[in-house]
């Protein structure tokens, strides 16, 4: 019986924040899959394992969650003053789509520790020993990041004493900077307003309409009050994630979210666009029991917020969702902000099903327009695994 080999594309497997991928140099893809189409998005899902009617990716590297189904594809950068460019692919779990439309910042964090083993950071900016700052061109946002990665006796530091809480052990820390996270080159606020009447069916709720804050930083997210929605903002996975209910009527809310916001002409559209908006809700803070089984105190954060990625609940926050986390507490009056306590700030600790996260932005309004110089968080980073990654010959 003929049958066509395998063949092997050296990769890594690495661990950013609280998301795993798989991480790829652009000139080690086989030639057709170095440009975008097809063939590229055909050997990605191959390589996580996906379309899976299973819904659990065993046949590749995907871990079936939206949090473990991802790919980097990085090169030396086409822009001046940057060192690499930084392209993320979102792989569906149970349908045959890679979703380029938006960043990653979690695994932004292991993107300049790869980037400098790799050689794609000139050796000169890489010190013996102290912070190399990586800056990295994010090519499906259009926009800058820096990654400030420790190095020790030349090479990246890995492990430390650094906790996140959603990541079992300590590491290193690498703070990153999301450089005017507004998303691409929409609006801060594409409505124009800090909150809308969100118009959703009546089956949603019995009003027609949603309070909403649409925002467009580090990606664009819907953000809701959980307390219009029945939830209280303690809630874990397993309050969400297993009720089909629920998941419908929040992708039904996410998708009028979209086209309110422009991303999309029609909500029959948003199912191609998994990964963007996010959907959150928010409420004040209070005490509650994380994941872990980690006592979260109301005094120790300043607001609670659960986020969705992919249909489901995160099990803690998107790197991304956190940028826009951050930019709305910033700014006075949209509803992260409320929630938060109505004040103005340049942080804010935010509790989230695995524990807390503190995130920053600098907020200014220039000419009657709030605009946001940049956001920033810390995380770590991992190599997992480095080597080859074994797919099909035909299946791309």
């Amino acid at each position: 019986m003929s049958h066509v080999p395998q063949i092997r594309v050296p990769a890594a497997y690495l661990r950013g924040g609280t998301s795993k991928g798989v991480f790829f140099s652009l000139e080690d893809l086989p030639e057709r899959a170095q440009v975008p189409g097809k063939a590229r998005d055909n050997l990605l899902l191959r390589v996580i394992g996906s379309p899976d009617p299973y819904g659990k990716q065993t046949d590749g590297m995907g871990g079936a969650t939206s949090s473990t189904s991802k790919t980097v594809i990085l090169s030396k950068s086409s822009q001046p003053d940057h060192d690499v460019d930084y392209l993320f692919g979102q792989v569906a779990i149970d349908k045959p789509v890679v979703d380029w439309s938006g960043n990653c910042g979690n695994l932004t964090a292991a993107v300049g520790a790869f980037a400098i083993s790799k050689g794609l950071v000139d050796p000169g900016r890489v010190p013996q020993n102290g912070i190399s700052v990586v800056r990295i061109w994010q090519a499906n946002i259009k926009k800058t990041i820096v990654a400030h990665v420790p190095i020790t006796d030349g090479v990246v530091q890995e492990t430390g004493d650094f906790e996140l809480d959603g990541v079992t052990f300590p590491a290193a820390e690498v703070q990153v900077e999301f450089l005017d996270p507004a998303d691409g080159e929409g609006a801060l606020f594409p409505t124009g307003n800090r909150v809308d009447d969100l118009d959703v069916p009546a089956h949603i709720t019995e009003s027609g309409s949603l309070k909403a804050t649409l925002i467009n930083a580090g990606i664009p997210t819907i953000f809701l009050n959980a307390q219009e929605l029945g939830y209280t903002g303690t809630e874990l996975q397993e309050a969400i994630n297993g009720d089909e209910k629920a998941l419908a009527r929040f992708e039904t809310i996410r998708a009028h979210g979209a086209v309110r916001m422009g991303l999309i002409d029609h909500v029959d559209e948003a199912e191609q666009y998994q990964h963007t908006p996010k959907i959150a809700f928010v409420a004040g803070p209070a005490s509650y029991t994380a994941a872990s089984g980690k006592q979260v105190k109301m005094d120790d954060i300043d607001l609670l917020v659960r986020a969705l990625s992919m249909g489901k609940l995160h099990h803690a926050m998107m790197g991304t969702a956190a940028v826009a986390i951050a930019t709305a507490a910033a700014i006075p009056g949209t509803l992260v902000n409320l929630a938060a306590g109505g004040s103005e700030r340049n942080s804010v600790r935010f509790g989230h099903p695995s524990g807390v996260l503190r995130v920053g932005a600098e907020a200014v309004r220039e000419n009657g327009e709030w605009t946001v110089k940049k956001a920033i968080m810390s995380r770590s980073a991992r190599v997992l695994m480095e080597g080859w990654v074994r797919v099909p010959g035909d299946s791309f």
